[in-house]
């Protein structure tokens, strides 16, 4: 009988540790399966935060693209010459006439000689009637005159005009420059020529009883097309005739400024070879980041059902 006391004893005590280590143990898997759920679950949203941001990063490289192919940036440089192309100026007079049209050099002009009367023409001169291209119907008389070339030397062209009275109050006579006055004399179609150049470059004015210095300078665009850019300066003429007279003096220089032609030229900032970089690493991260949350939602999946197989096997252990 002591014996089997013994023994019963002994089954009891080993009953309760089992008990107690069988409510332990899944304590403790429960506490570590919450807390890597926990981690998972942070891990995933860290994982989504990184994935719109992504997103977010790719649609403003696209926009910055854009906007950059929209406002491409100025560039300036400058070509230095010794010769230009000789230009052409077209002069409207109206009823005034050509007196003398000479090259000088080195900034310098002669005195006048009998202001007001006829002079030498040493200009290569052509005079050309066409229709206004802006109404097609009315004719415009031109006198086409072959600019400086030399802008080392500094080669300078001085014109006098002459007009013989007016009912204006105010005298002018406008003029217009062209890129290349070799161009306008090869030229098969003369009047065409100069519709052309009256519809693309702008025009200007120099007025009578002074002497307007024209200082012009050259710029080339990217697509080829010329402008100019012409700086006067206005010196009024003291007319030492005897004789009180009504009629109008015009005097009017053309020099080049300085021997750069400009050229100007629209740059894209954007490159398509950086855009296309980032947005594989982009997409990449995207990629990776969309992997890596569909294997923590997996894992999650496979934890929960193993924690519920082994709650499982416990209460029927219990029971």
């Amino acid at each position: 009988t002591g014996r089997g006391e013994r023994n019963y004893s002994f089954q009891e005590e080993t009953l309760t540790m089992n008990s107690e280590l069988g409510t332990t143990a899944p304590s403790l898997r429960f506490s570590k399966t919450c807390l890597k759920n926990v981690f998972s679950v942070i891990l995933l949203f860290i994982y989504l935060l990184l994935m719109a941001v992504a997103v977010f990063l790719v649609y403003q490289t696209i926009s910055d693209f854009r906007e950059k192919l929209k406002h491409p940036v100025m560039s300036v440089s400058y070509k230095e010459v010794s010769l230009y192309d000789a230009p052409g100026i077209a002069f409207y007079p109206g009823k005034a006439k050509l007196l003398s049209c000479k090259h000088h050099y080195y900034d310098h002009i002669p005195p006048l000689v009998n202001p007001g009367q006829p002079g030498d023409i040493e200009c290569t001169t052509q005079r050309i009637n066409y229709t206004d291209p802006f109404t097609n119907q009315t004719m415009k008389y031109a006198l086409v005159v072959q600019g400086p070339r030399d802008v080392k030397k500094k080669e300078l062209v001085f014109l006098q005009f002459y007009l013989n009275g007016t009912d204006q109050d105010f005298s002018a006579i406008d003029y217009l420059l062209f890129s290349s006055f070799q161009e306008f004399i090869n030229s098969p179609e003369k009047a065409e020529f100069m519709k052309d150049c009256e519809s693309s470059y702008s025009g200007w004015k120099f007025s009578g009883g002074f002497r307007t210095w024209v200082k012009m300078s050259l710029k080339v665009t990217c697509t080829f097309a010329f402008s100019f850019s012409p700086q006067t300066s206005v010196v009024n003429y003291i007319d030492q005739r005897t004789k009180p007279r009504s009629d109008q003096l015009f005097f009017v220089v053309f020099e080049w400024k300085d021997p750069f032609i400009q050229t100007v030229q629209d740059i894209i900032t954007a490159n398509p070879w950086n855009m296309i970089a980032l947005l594989c690493g982009i997409f990449l991260a995207l990629f990776k980041a969309a992997d890596f949350a569909k294997l923590s939602v997996k894992w999650m999946i496979k934890i929960r059902k193993r924690h519920l197989k082994r709650s499982r096997q416990v209460m029927n252990h219990i029971n």
